[in-house]
């Protein structure tokens, strides 16, 4: 179980380890406090111009005038730009427009302009015509001139064309745009697969250091299990250190212990943990950069030993993740990995994770590669690309069972295999010896 040794300067190098230290102990490094506009390793400036360039690529290749992004997760892929991130998931308020050749105007929220103004990728700043227009029951009347502001923008550089590509709406917008003359089109599937599937290389270090930041967190889950500690009270353990290492927030709260570990997907609870008893988490973080980590664990709450019941289901889904990282390559269709993919014993079927594995990039992305029983609900179609970065899954659990194991592991797609990017070690108790 070999950890690299943490170079600062090199992200190839990023420790785990190293992150766990604390300034109050006099350590010299505690956590890393990196954002799109930090200076780091990361060179932020390509970062921003090699996504907005794949924007823009797609969609000349598309005959889009320009695009209009109302997702944060879109707008910060494009720009680089943050402003109040969970406000704006939920209040379509702040929203880009994004030209195929010209000025990147942002109309955002009043009085917050300063944001992101003085970013390379951000030509001008307006006002929004949205503030509150939903929340008060005004959209109607903020819908004409919103429309009418767009529609000037995509006639003055559009390229001629007044298709617009938009990721997110109310339909009264979208309807006012339409009669300005604007052909609206939904693209929030086309920006996932054509564009922000395959990482660049910048993105490929953003995920090294945020995953880095994720397996410092779950290491500090891992020293705080004790009996008689909550459910609650280690997810907050793992949320602290996730802020500490420079990440932004956690997309759910999956972490459980003892009988509530089966069936998966039950969320952090006040119930205090046992000696003996199974603990799993999944990060699913958005750590620095913006960038997702997404790995699982499951560890066990002292003393004594695993039982045989404990081992078989940790082998399994240890056994299960290896297999699907080892059959990955560039050139293999979706369809194909999921043919391929490790066959679940018929007792823990029912209760399978939702995916053999699932894309991942600034939050769960694309590809989703569904089990193969799944395939004909949930399967698509598609190529396992170089840059593509994964997330391979596991859930061992039998229906009605006392417990149940979640591994997970994160890679990224290289020429010829992968690269793992999740490097946070097993636990030898649950492999090591016989049953």
């Amino acid at each position: 179980m070999s950890i690299v040794v943490f170079d600062p300067d090199n992200t190839d190098d990023v420790d785990w380890r190293e992150r766990m230290r604390h300034p109050a102990a006099g350590d010299e490094i505690a956590g890393m406090w990196l954002s799109d506009t930090e200076p780091s390793s990361i060179d932020v400036v390509k970062l921003r111009a090699e996504r907005l360039a794949r924007l823009r690529a797609w969609m000349a290749a598309e005959n889009y005038g320009g695009v209009l992004l109302f997702d944060p997760y879109n707008q910060r892929y494009a720009t680089g730009t943050r402003n109040m991130f969970g406000y704006f998931l939920r209040n379509s308020t702040r929203y880009f427009f994004i030209p195929v050749d010209g000025p990147v105007v942002l109309f955002d929220y009043p009085q917050s302009y300063h944001v992101s103004a003085g970013v390379d990728t951000v030509d001008e700043v307006r006002p929004s015509k949205l503030v509150w227009s939903s929340v008060s029951g005004k959209d109607d009347e903020t819908a004409r001139p919103f429309a009418q502001e767009v529609a000037d923008c995509l006639k003055a550089h559009g390229q001629g064309s007044m298709k617009l590509g938009m990721d997110r709406t109310s339909h009264l917008q979208a309807l006012a745009l339409e009669a300005e003359g604007v052909q609206v089109i939904d693209a929030a599937g086309d920006i996932l697969t054509k564009v922000r599937a395959v990482k660049t290389a910048e993105e490929i270090k953003c995920l090294k250091v945020s995953m880095a930041g994720a397996e410092a967190a779950v290491a500090a889950v891992r020293d705080a299990i004790r009996p008689g500690i909550s459910e609650n009270e280690l997810f907050a353990v793992m949320y602290h250190e996730v802020i500490r290492q420079g990440g932004e927030f956690i997309e759910t709260r999956l972490l459980t212990s003892g009988q509530r570990t089966n069936p998966w997907f039950s969320e952090a609870s006040g119930r205090k943990i046992r000696p003996g008893e199974l603990v799993a988490l999944d990060t699913d973080t958005i750590g620095c950069f913006g960038y997702f980590s997404d790995f699982s664990r499951t560890f066990r709450c002292g003393p004594g030993k695993p039982t045989r019941d404990q081992k078989t289901l940790y082998r399994m889904a240890w056994e299960q993740v290896q297999h699907n990282m080892s059959i990955l390559k560039p050139g293999m269709a979706f369809r194909e990995v999921a043919e391929k993919a490790w066959k679940i014993p018929e007792k823990y079927l029912d209760q399978r994770y939702t995916s053999v594995m699932h894309g991942v990039g600034m939050h769960g992305e694309t590809p989703f590669i569904a089990h193969m029983v799944d395939y004909n609900t949930y399967g698509r179609d598609g190529i396992i690309e170089p840059g593509m970065c994964l997330s391979v899954e596991s859930y061992i659990g039998e229906k009605g069972g006392a417990e149940g194991v979640k591994l997970e592991d994160e890679v990224v797609i290289t020429e010829t295999g992968i690269d793992l990017l999740s490097r946070f070690p097993y636990e030898e108790e649950f492999l090591d010896g016989p049953l």
